[in-house]
């Protein structure tokens, strides 16, 4: 068991009801810094629910969210991600219309700052943003619109743009969803470089990608953790592929 002084994040207990199905059922999920941990399960299984209420875009019924030991259960999402607890789209997110480095620059300004000065005038800023649009592989697309990149360079803009908040936590949410072999390739490319880092949660339906990336993964089935461990024991675990993996993992 990792000792609780290196649990970068603790989702302790969460329950939360969505209408008339309780999305999740007790989860308790903790993530060891510099490591990577997946959260797997079929659809609906509250995987994305999961996210939403670690990340802040909803509150639980019951339960807590410890960030380095530290209770950010009510606590905003922007609160959160001044902390260093930062988050992915499943839909990308990002502003179409403003170039990468822009998009990048304003995640790296100090929250501080607000929007009063342009992220793109900022020195600071942008020195930054290369340097996260470089380690993604961007660089010679910085002063292209965002709008105008392909599905996967939008999906490797909005991992820059996320790392230049500096996150002690980042939480990928289906950071593959949509890509081809070629851009999957890629993609693998830099999520394996990021290992070390910072602790990650990675959501991810590729199961190849979840076993070579994954240090723990953890199976959620109708909104319950039914297995958790590294890669090799869930592959094994008898429960998790009748309820999920099937007999072709």
């Amino acid at each position: 068991m990792t000792p609780a002084s290196e649990i970068a994040l603790h989702a302790e207990g969460l329950r939360v009801r969505l209408g008339a199905i309780e999305a999740l059922r007790g989860i308790d999920v903790a993530v060891p810094a510099g490591r990577w941990t997946a959260i797997v399960g079929p659809n609906g299984a509250g995987k994305t629910s999961l996210i939403n209420l670690v990340s802040g875009l909803i509150r639980p019924d019951a339960g807590a969210v410890l960030l380095e030991g530290h209770d950010i259960t009510g606590l905003s999402l922007r609160q959160r991600a001044r902390r260093g607890l930062l988050r992915s789209f499943q839909i990308t997110a990002i502003l179409p219309e403003f170039t990468a480095l822009e998009n990048v620059a304003l995640a790296a300004q100090s929250p501080a700052w607000g929007f009063v000065r342009a992220a793109a005038r900022d020195a600071a800023s942008n020195h930054v943003a290369m340097a996260e649009l470089e380690r993604c592989g961007l660089a010679a697309r910085a002063d292209h619109p965002a709008g105008a990149l392909s599905h996967g360079e939008k999906r490797q803009l909005e991992i820059a743009t996320a790392l230049a908040g500096r996150p002690r936590v980042l939480l990928l949410d289906e950071p593959l969803a949509g890509a081809g072999p070629e851009e999957t390739a890629r993609l693998l490319d830099l999520l394996r470089g990021l290992r070390g880092d910072c602790a990650i949660v990675l959501v991810e339906h590729d199961m190849a990608a979840v076993f070579a990336l994954a240090d723990t993964i953890s199976v959620l089935v109708y909104g319950r953790v039914i297995a958790s461990g590294p890669p090799e024991a869930i592959r094994a675990d008898a429960a998790v592929r009748a309820a999920y993996l099937g007999e072709d993992a």
